[in-house]
Formats: structure tokens, sequence, C-alpha cells
């Protein structure tokens, strides 16, 4: 009687076991699948802006690679069924308009790439809840302008958005392409940690270079990442 007792427990516990180890294995499993999927999505998206844009991307001189027999520089034509035309925000001296784009109903205000994280993004104008959900934001100036700029993205702790900021170091590299083409590459100058409050970066003499600041919570979200880069 006892030994029969004693293998029942045995079996529930063993029972129990391996439902967790399912559960376990699905959290995980899923978790793993969200990252790639997420960033794939996103990363194909990307990609896609991006080729729309690859014979139009203008030297750090305002000069441009593709022309029309104007002189002027192409329209960018929506490239991807998610990416939609916003209206004609930027006009450029011979009078063309550039043309922004949304994603997943936001306006894209660029994208941003990190090799050394494998991070490709959109970076979407305005930033709210629903938009930092989608992807990274701009929180303050504007992407490859004179002055500093600040990108802000969740750390969800599992590769996805800003998560691996903390490990990149000075030196490396980020590249901006903002909506109409140009882009510009920065190298990491300075990383630090800074309270939630603390704003005093933003606003900074960059002595008329451009410069781009990423911020993100820590792990912990006691504080804040912050990566400061300048234009090369």
């Amino acid at each position: 009687m006892f030994n029969s007792k004693y293998s029942n427990i045995l079996t529930i516990l063993l029972v129990i076991a391996i439902i967790a180890i399912i559960i376990l294995i699905g959290y995980f499993g899923y978790d793993i699948y969200r990252k790639y999927y997420t960033n794939k999505n996103i990363g194909d998206a990307v990609d896609e802006f991006q080729g729309g844009l690859v014979n139009k991307i203008p030297n750090k001189d305002n000069s441009t690679n593709d022309t029309n027999n104007d002189g002027n520089i192409i329209p960018i034509e929506p490239v991807n069924p998610t990416l939609n035309e916003v209206g004609n925000n930027s006009t450029n001296n011979g009078g063309t308009t550039t043309v922004k784009q949304k994603y997943q109903g936001f306006t894209v205000a660029g994208t941003i790439e990190i090799s050394k994280i494998n991070l490709k993004y959109f970076v979407l104008e305005k930033h709210s809840t629903k938009a930092l959900d989608t992807a990274v934001c701009l929180l303050y100036g504007q992407l490859n302008r004179i002055g500093n700029s600040v990108v802000i993205g969740h750390n969800y702790r599992n590769g996805t958005f800003f998560s691996n900021l903390h490990k990149l170091s000075n030196g490396d590299k980020i590249t901006i392409t903002d909506y109409t083409g140009k882009k510009v590459t920065y190298t990491i100058y300075s990383i630090f940690e800074a309270e939630p409050e603390d704003t005093s970066f933003y606003e900074r003499n960059t002595n008329g270079a451009r410069e781009i600041t990423l911020s993100t919570c820590t792990d912990d979200s006691s504080k804040r990442t912050i990566v400061l880069a300048k234009e090369n």
C-alpha cells in the first residue's frame, strides 16, 4: 500500500515536472521566435525602404547620385505595402519634393543600422506608447541635421530594439539614413548611464557637426544607457 502511494506521488511529480519543462520550452521558444520574426520583419521592410533610396542618396555636400534631366533629385516612391506615402514633406532647390513614408501607420523619419549588434530598424518621426512598441523613435532634433538628435527605444532584454546598446564600445559605428536618402555614419565616443530625468546632454554644442544620441533603459530599469556618437 505504502509503495503504491509513493509510486503514485512520484508519477504525479514527474507529470508536473514534464508539464513545467514543456511550458518553459514553449516560453523560451516563443521568445526566440518573436525576436527573430520582429527583427526579420522590420529588417526586410528597412531593406526595401532603403532599396527605394539606393540611387538617390545625397553625399555630405548635398549632391545626389540620381537626377532627372533637369538635375533635380528624383522623388522617392513607396516601396512596400506597409510603407505608405505621407505627403510631399520636403522640397529641394529645384522644386522637386521628397515623399515621407509610413510604417504600420507611423511616419518614418529614417533608418538606423549598427552592424556590431546586428541592429536595423526604422526611426519613427514621433514617439508615443504605440510607436515605441513598433520601432525606435526620434525624441529630439532631426536626423542628419547639424546639431544633436536623440533616438529612443525599448530595452526588451531579448535582443530586440535597443536591448544590446550596452554591448557597444567607443569607436563602433552607427549609420543613419534619413527619409530623403541622406546617409551619415557616426562614430561612438561616449557610453554612460544617466538618471531617467536627466536630459542635460540632449541640447549640446556640437561645434557645427552632426551628432546622434541613443537612449534606452538599463536592464533593471533604474537608469538609462546613453550612447553618444558624432559624424565621421
